[in-house]
């Protein structure tokens, strides 16, 4: 393969790649394994995992702290489908050695921060009420009584 592929067709390389990778667990000697790249996408596909759990997870005290800060906007019902959905794909993506990983408070605190750039005034609780679990697997009634509960 020429040199530079990674940099200028990455589905190419990877594909390549991967082919080399195959032949050498068959056994076969190859010598064109781009190894320190290879380690790199594969350390990258476990960060990007992670991100996305992130993300959802952002999103979903997003939806959730929309419901609490309006919960008679004619948009609620579509926030909870969103929560539910998010929480399926969270759930769905997470790995046990990301728990270490995801600072629920740091989260919660970009979610704030994001609401309160479209509504300065509204009442949110000033720290963050959920353990990773609830959010993940958490029933969406609760979690909104949580909120609630949780003083604002």
């Amino acid at each position: 393969m020429p040199d530079g592929l990674y940099e200028r067709d990455i589905l190419a390389w990877s594909q390549h790649q991967a082919d080399l990778l195959r032949r050498l667990a068959r056994g076969e000697r190859v010598n064109d394994v781009d190894w320190a790249h290879v380690a790199e996408e594969i350390e990258d596909v476990g960060l990007s995992e992670l991100h996305s759990v992130q993300s959802f997870l952002t999103l979903i005290l997003l939806h959730l702290l929309k419901l609490h800060a309006w919960p008679d906007n004619e948009a609620c019902a579509h926030w909870r489908g969103e929560v539910v959905g998010f929480q399926d794909e969270a759930e769905r993506r997470f790995a046990p050695s990301m728990r270490q990983r995801i600072d629920i408070g740091k989260l919660y605190t970009a979610a704030v921060r994001r609401l309160r750039a479209s509504d300065p005034n509204c009442r949110l609780p000033a720290e963050n009420p959920f353990a990773l679990d609830q959010l993940l697997t958490g029933d969406l009634d609760e979690l909104v009584a949580q909120l609630a509960t949780s003083g604002a």
